[in-house]
């Protein structure tokens, strides 16, 4: 396991020299190089988190100078309650002095309320623009974050599983979100309470300022540790916590299957075990965070000891008096919640540079599929539609998904598409609306490539029913109308009328706007098919797609539908890809492909006199008792 990180690491090393433009040196060590690597990559992304909230001038300049009036402010707090314990020391005392002594206690006293309630303002100010800040730029990051995941191609959505895109765009958004109130405002605070109180404390007493800022630099030490050790446990959090969110992903969106084979025990022990691993390591990193804070509190403790005991002998020695004492004190005290919240300081430090970085990665990466420069709007005259030699392979397969494919289909033709399973039938129909891009050969519509056209009239023009219909949790209207809200609803009846769901439809209580349940579970499979259908239907493209769309349909609905699309047939190209033969023997022309290849082409009849694979299949499913199926297995 220690090997294998450590090639990880040294993989990582290599990846950043490489883009930083500097040589490795041979001294370091692979995980010096690793540590080199996250140290240039948190840098950057603090930077650019910093550029993000800059967006937001005035909130953040209110934020800032609010930040450095309330810590100047707090600074006067010290100096006024030592003047007031010398004047109530003048006070005791009596003599001629009293009553002066005891009117400048009293404004004193006032000057003191005033401060504390400006700084409270302040305060109130620094963070209510300190949260804007924040809130805006997580509103911006999860709309950048959600067009990029909507622009995505389907070679990324293939690898990543959504549970990890939900972490990544909660979770890890939320602690860059953060960082400007909980690390950057911090660090102003922190800078004008140390730097100006340094100043005025040394200023006042060299050795008693010195034995008050004595613990700074072992904080400054534990902190950097801190963040290192944060830094490193943060990546490994949010894997497992990516992988907690993927279990419940699958368990809510399988639940009836879980509940169907009596899998509920199976499930939570899953559940139980991923969440006990990130509940460890969460342990792990409040372990971290606790006792590096604890070691920082008692250094401040161990100086402000040292100030009391040095400066009580001062104040016995008549060098000076018990309100510099006090005020020493006071300052220190003042300290110790900036002093405590550092580790939250450095928490949010660490948590912003791996969320960041993480996050970052997606918002950068390039889009494999996208307009070219040049790309113009796909202008649909005569419906032409062309495949010329097109091969493609998934990325990381070892051998080519599509290899030489051409064919031609013109407006009012239907081409049916059969095969065994695995052969590329779908993905041959997925290179159409440009799911994907081909590797060789083109696809053209009225001779225009469609990789010089621009996705969104492309996909206008190319409409897709698939297996798996997938509906939103809203009205059966907005479901059908979901590619074209402005439908009218005559439109979007007749969508319904041609799919066979307008009867079942008319007869619900609410009609066209009753609510379809999450993923559609309030429908049959045939009845989510059919609303598929519609909603495609609706669009009225140029060339229609049903990629095994009526698989859950009966064959007396589905020769209905057949019969009602005619009209519809007549305007557009229609491709039909079935493993039933009863829906693919009135197209113009079948394709039989196996193993990425067109192996046979022809209408029903001239492919039932070839004898071949078509032929064995149909008497597969014709006639399975004859001799024929035979022929089909040995084929």
């Amino acid at each position: 396991m220690s090997s294998e990180k450590a090639e990880s690491a040294k993989g990582r090393a290599t990846s950043f020299a490489k883009i930083s433009g500097r040589r490795s040196s041979p001294a370091k060590t692979s995980l010096e190089h690793a540590a080199d690597a996250q140290w240039g990559r948190g840098l950057s992304t603090f930077v650019r988190i910093s550029r993000l909230t800059l967006r937001h001038p005035w909130q953040v300049a209110i934020t800032i100078v609010s930040t450095f009036i309330a810590a100047t402010l707090q600074l006067f707090i010290p100096r006024l309650l030592g003047r007031a314990v010398d004047q109530a020391h003048g006070v005791v005392s009596g003599g001629s002095g009293g009553a002066a002594a005891q009117n400048a206690l009293w404004v004193t006293a006032i000057t003191l309320l005033v401060v504390s309630i400006l700084r409270g303002l302040f305060t109130m100010s620094q963070n209510y623009y300190g949260e804007s800040v924040g809130h805006r730029t997580g509103y911006e990051l999860r709309l950048a974050f959600y067009e990029k995941i909507q622009r995505l191609s389907f070679s990324f959505h293939d690898k990543v599983h959504t549970g990890d895109l939900i972490t990544l765009g909660m979770l890890d958004l939320e602690g860059v979100r953060m960082f400007f109130s909980t690390g950057l405002v911090r660090v102003v605070l922190l800078s004008v309470l140390v730097g100006v109180g340094a100043y005025l404390l040394i200023s006042t007493d060299l050795v008693l300022g010195l034995l008050s800022l004595s613990f700074v630099p072992f904080v400054a030490w534990r902190s950097s540790v801190t963040n290192i050790s944060l830094r490193l446990t943060w990546n490994t959090l949010q894997e497992r916590l990516s992988v907690l969110s993927r279990v419940m992903e699958e368990n809510l969106g399988g639940i009836r299957v879980v509940r169907a084979f009596a899998a509920q025990e199976h499930e939570l022990s899953k559940f139980d075990h991923s969440s006990a691993e990130a509940l460890e390591l969460a342990h792990k990193r409040v372990n971290i965070r606790v006792s590096n804070t604890s070691a920082m509190n008692f250094s401040f403790l161990a100086a402000m000891c040292l100030v009391l005991w040095v400066g009580g002998n001062k104040v016995i020695d008549g060098e000076i008096s018990v309100g510099t004492l006090a005020s020493f004190l006071t300052f220190m005290t003042i300290l110790q919640m900036p002093v405590r919240q550092l580790g939250l300081m450095v928490n949010s430090f660490a948590r912003a540079s791996s969320c960041g970085t993480r996050l970052f990665e997606l918002l950068d990466l390039e889009l494999p599929i996208k307009d070219a420069p040049d790309a113009k709007d796909l202008v649909v005259t005569d419906g032409t539609l062309r495949f010329d030699n097109v091969s493609f392979t998934y990325e990381g397969a070892g051998h080519p998904t599509l290899s030489g494919v051409s064919f031609e289909a013109r407006r009012g033709e239907t081409v049916g598409i059969v095969g065994p399973p695995g052969s590329g039938k779908s993905t041959l129909v997925h290179l159409l609306p440009r799911f994907y891009d081909v590797d060789g050969g083109s696809i053209t519509i009225d001779g225009q490539d469609i990789s010089k056209a621009t996705l969104q009239s492309l996909r206008r023009a190319v409409g897709l029913v698939q297996q798996d219909s997938f509906l939103f949790t809203t009205s059966i209207e907005n479901n059908i109308a979901y590619g074209n809200p402005w439908a009218r609803e005559q439109r979007i009846e007749r969508a319904a009328e041609s799919a066979q769901l307008h009867n079942y439809i008319a007869g619900l209580p609410a009609g066209y706007g009753t609510i379809v349940g999450e993923r559609g579970v309030s429908l049959s499979g045939g009845q989510r098919q059919r609303l598929s259908i519609a909603r495609s239907l609706v669009l009225k493209p140029a060339v229609m797609i049903f990629d095994d769309s009526t698989a859950a349909i009966d064959a007396g609905t589905e020769q209905r539908i057949r019969s009602a699309m005619k009209r519809f047939a007549k305007d557009r190209v229609n491709l039909v890809i079935s493993h039933r033969l009863s829906s693919l023997m009135h197209a113009d022309q079948i394709l039989f492909v196996e193993d990425g290849r067109i192996v046979e082409r022809g209408t029903h009849e001239e492919l039932l006199a070839m004898g071949g694979r078509y032929r064995a299949l149909y008497d597969l499913q014709v006639r399975p008792g004859d001799e024929p199926l035979q022929t089909a297995e040995a084929s």
